[in-house]
């Protein structure tokens, strides 16, 4: 019997994306396939298709892309609590549940995490462990496009349980991108006031919509520090920061702008080899926190999704474009090179099935 095949992107390596036929693998026990309604791009996605492999995630030759929500197609052995024709959504990897970190309640932290790659196509494998802990039926009211920015929003519920927000206090946000515009809001839900520092208008409009007080385009603020230590009580600096550009320099600023007894969220993921100067004199003096976080777990994963069911993380602001899978690696390599500056694109390897919005 011939073997079934699909479309999907195959990463190679450093801007190396290939949209071929692969093969559509044997579903083993407890697996699931899922029919891609829609993926979307991702910031991660961007670095791995710049350095052309992740150390933790994927190293190539190997499918594609993590953010996405379809229909189920297709049930393996031992996966009876699943259907054809159920509308899902998943996470991109699952813990263990039984090594050192798991037992401690840090899932994000397992030993033998779990991921899944390969969203760019037009069917995805759902290994039975991701299928068992963090494969999600979808309500009918909520998109694919919608559901599929679960993933990263999980990693931001996540960072807001590491460093929870209160009403009232003044939080920094530094990035405009995805995860900092979901900062932004999740600050605002929770009663802040927020100042958000990024590029671009158009990203600086979005995190005011969003809920954001006071922006800062940081392209046209030679001091940043000095500035938004300014708009802050006292000049004393921010109650919390969260960094999410992902950058030493920007590690520094974040630390900078912190007032005595203030919380950094050092949350953005610098290169491997990179490092930071630290005034060891603020930290203990001050008595600076500062906090890195990592990833989500399957609790933040299901907040995050009933965030945007619920309607109080806006998922249509965040979706700014569309293209057909065919497209993606130009869409890759404009987002690469800043030529395009929509926070998510969504991808539809299925548009005929996607605009007949089966639900």
């Amino acid at each position: 019997m011939r073997a079934q095949t699909m479309m999907a992107a195959v990463l190679y390596g450093r801007e190396d994306v290939r949209i071929e036929q692969v093969p559509i693998p044997a579903l083993g026990p407890g697996e699931v396939r899922v029919r891609i309604g829609a993926a979307l791009t991702c910031g991660t996605d961007v670095k791995v298709f710049r350095r052309g492999y992740h150390a933790r995630m994927i190293q190539p030759p190997a499918l594609f892309g993590h953010e996405f929500a379809g229909v189920i197609e297709a049930v393996g052995p031992e996966a009876a609590k699943w259907r054809i024709g159920q509308r899902v959504v998943a996470a991109n990897s699952a813990p263990c549940s039984v090594c050192f970190y798991c037992r401690r309640n840090r899932e994000e932290l397992c030993e033998d995490l779990l991921f899944l790659n390969g969203a760019y196509a037009e069917t995805i494998t759902i290994p039975a462990r991701i299928a068992a802990r963090n494969l999600i039926p979808l309500p009918d009211s909520l998109a694919y496009e919608e559901a599929a920015l679960a993933e990263p929003l999980a990693c931001v519920v996540r960072g807001m349980e590491a460093m929870p927000v209160q009403a009232g206090e003044t939080i920094i946000v530094l990035g405009s991108g995805p995860i900092g515009l979901l900062f932004v809001r999740l600050c605002h839900l929770a009663g802040a006031r927020v100042l958000a520092v990024g590029r671009r208008s158009a990203r600086l409009a979005l995190a005011e919509h969003l809920g954001a007080d006071e922006v800062f385009d940081i392209g046209e603020t030679p001091d940043v520090v000095n500035a938004l230590r300014e708009r802050t009580e006292g000049g004393r600096g921010a109650d919390k920061v969260i960094e999410a550009v992902g950058r030493p320099e920007a590690w520094e600023q974040a630390i900078a702008l912190a007032r005595k007894a203030g919380t950094v969220s050092l949350f953005g993921g610098c290169p491997a080899d990179t490092a930071i100067s630290l005034s060891t004199h603020r930290v203990h003096y001050d008595e600076l926190t500062l906090l890195g976080t990592f990833h989500h777990t399957p609790r933040a994963f299901r907040a995050a999704l009933e965030l945007i069911a619920s309607g109080q993380v806006p998922a249509q602001a965040f979706l700014q474009q569309r293209a057909p899978l065919a497209d993606l690696p130009h869409v890759l390599s404009a987002l690469a090179q800043g030529t395009d500056s929509a926070v998510k694109t969504v991808i539809l390897p299925h548009l005929p099935f996607v605009l007949a919005r089966d639900h």
